[in-house]
């Protein structure tokens, strides 16, 4: 969301924001809109003070035994016509709150400009790619091999996009979520929290979900949404409130089931665990100080980083391009982790810092002790990381010839000891 002031005030640098985007300008549609709202305000308002006035003198008037009709009859014309001017603004003003919640975040000056992912850039390679003495196969072979990964059961029970695992791999998927909380949580100094799978559409107003990407959510019918992700609720816990800005950051943390239509993914992922209707993930949450969110972006992202490290997956760092990037960001890293089965990277973390963004959606603000001006927090959010992809990484990354699944050492302790997945686990 941004302040029409500050549109008015630079409205070129709006417009050459959205262009890096490849957005049309609207500066001046967003211009026009806010002068007609407070037009519309300033009459109100002078009505407002003439009618005052004008009560006063009836008062006055009537005090001495005077008639004051016609005074009582310009009162009620301008009552009426101050109710004709607020709702012409309230209707502005609600088109001109609707026009900008559509629109996405600028991007900062150093995110790479480009129509999509293929103007990503790379930051940085971590870790050694297996050399493999055969032909890795994907995860949903493995798995399927393994008989512990069920798409068709799945299938049969829900439709597509789902999968049950069993045994050692539903296992394996747990002591990933459980790893990933606990190092957030002792090692990273994030806050453990357990939040509401269901959230109003205010959160997701919020977070900018909606009502742009009203199509990707599942909404039940009682009104409530369930999570795309526990950045909703993890955000949403500052929302509407003023906080002591010497007490940031606030960083949260949160394992939850997630839950997207994948409106958009007709025909991508078809097969296996990639892209589902339900799946779990770690999320980071920061809420930082305005002056220092781009040093809690670098922190968060490496808190992502060594998840990975700790797992011994290798990966690559990306500062998305800025027609790759999300809604509410104005710079995102993607971590991409390696899949030898696919030959390919795949993303398994995004992390991004939102600015102001989101605060200014949520009414998130803070405040320095003894004084009386607030600004907006700036908010972070991040996967730490996503269960599911995690769960294919290992799967691919320690498959064996025989079809077997070492379990990497950090996990073991979350596996009863358990060091190799085979067939009969």
């Amino acid at each position: 969301m941004f302040d029409p002031k500050w549109i008015r005030d630079n409205p070129a640098a709006f417009d050459a924001g959205r262009a890096r985007r490849g957005l049309p300008a609207l500066a001046a549609a967003v211009i026009d809109l806010d002068t007609k709202r407070r037009s519309l305000q300033t009459a109100w308002q002078e009505m407002q003070a003439k009618r005052n006035d004008l009560s006063k003198q009836v008062g006055q008037i009537k005090s001495k035994g005077g008639d004051a009709d016609a005074l009582m009859t310009e009162v009620a014309d301008l009552k009426e016509r101050m109710a004709v001017a607020e709702a012409d603004e309230q209707k502005v003003a609600a088109e001109l709150e609707a026009l900008l919640a559509q629109q996405p975040n600028l991007p900062v000056a150093e995110v790479p400009d480009g129509v999509d992912e293929t103007a990503n850039r790379i930051e940085r390679e971590v870790g050694q790619r297996r050399n493999f003495a055969f032909s890795p196969k994907q995860h949903f072979e493995l798995g399927e091999a393994l008989g512990l990964m069920d798409f068709a059961a799945a299938a049969k029970i829900s439709g597509a996009r789902f999968v049950v695992l069993k045994g050692a791999l539903a296992r394996l998927e747990r002591a990933l979520g459980q790893f990933m909380l606990d190092l957030h949580a002792t090692e990273h100094g994030y806050t453990e929290v357990n939040p509401p799978f269901l959230v109003k559409d205010t959160s997701l107003y919020g977070t900018g979900n909606l009502p742009k990407f009203a199509e990707d959510l599942f909404k039940t019918e009682q009104g409530h949404y369930l999570i795309p992700t526990s950045e909703v609720p993890l955000t949403n816990l500052v929302a509407d409130e003023i906080v002591d800005e010497t007490k940031l950051p606030f960083r949260y943390t949160a394992l939850t089931a997630c839950f997207r239509s994948e409106a958009g993914a007709a025909g991508r992922d078809t097969r296996g665990m990639i892209r589902q209707h339900q799946f779990w993930k770690v999320e980071m949450v920061s809420i930082a100080h305005p002056d220092q969110s781009d040093a809690e972006h670098q922190r968060m992202t490496k808190c992502a980083e060594n998840v990975l490290s700790k797992l011994g997956l290798p990966y690559r760092v990306m500062t998305l391009s800025t027609g790759d990037m999300g809604f509410s960001s104005q710079k995102t890293f993607d971590i991409e982790v390696w899949l030898p089965g696919q030959g390919m990277y795949r993303e398994i973390s995004s992390c991004s810092n939102c600015g102001e963004f989101q605060a200014r959606r949520m009414k998130a603000r803070c405040r320095k002790p003894g004084e009386k001006g607030t600004r907006f927090v700036h908010t972070l959010n991040g996967s730490g990381v996503a269960v599911g992809r995690a769960l294919i990484a290992v799967l691919e990354n320690y498959q064996q010839e025989d079809g077997s699944i070492v379990v990497p050492e950090v996990l073991r302790p979350y596996m009863n000891g358990l060091e190799v997945i085979r067939a009969h686990a």
